[in-house]
């Protein structure tokens, strides 16, 4: 048998390698593109809103103060009684009062004082009405 006829001229040049044609070098580079697009369409789709939110999530932590309406990851809903470096005493009840890790806080409405606060100038402003 005799296989001088086979020739790897174009099988070399399909496979891309080194010297085994013109377009060898574009050709690479063209097919890290599809790679360069995902990761791109990754970071931009996952990793970045991902960050934005933990940065948001730092952010309201931090700014935890007495007298602010929180839920717990776990549903409890209570007022802020007092805040430490990495708990907080949230009052759920008139008698119950539970330590939670910063952490451990869902979302915050901070609207507890300016409830208080707009229910104080509503008042003589009814009363007003009234006379």
């Amino acid at each position: 048998m005799n296989f001088t006829y086979l020739s790897l001229g174009p099988l070399v040049r399909l496979m891309g390698a080194p010297g085994g044609g013109e377009g060898g070098g574009s050709s690479s580079l063209l097919s890290f593109l599809p790679l360069v697009a995902i990761v791109a369409i990754f970071y931009f789709l996952i990793l970045r809103p991902q960050n934005k939110k933990q940065k948001e999530t730092q952010k309201m932590l931090s700014a935890l103060r007495k007298g602010d309406r929180v839920v717990t990851i776990g549903g409890i809903h209570g007022v802020i009684q007092s805040v430490k470096e990495s708990t907080i005493i949230v009052k759920v009840d008139e008698n119950t009062k539970l330590e939670f890790n910063r952490a451990a806080i869902s979302t915050v409405s901070s609207q507890a004082k300016e409830e208080k606060e707009e229910k104080n100038e509503e008042a003589p402003g009814a009363e007003e009405k009234k006379e």
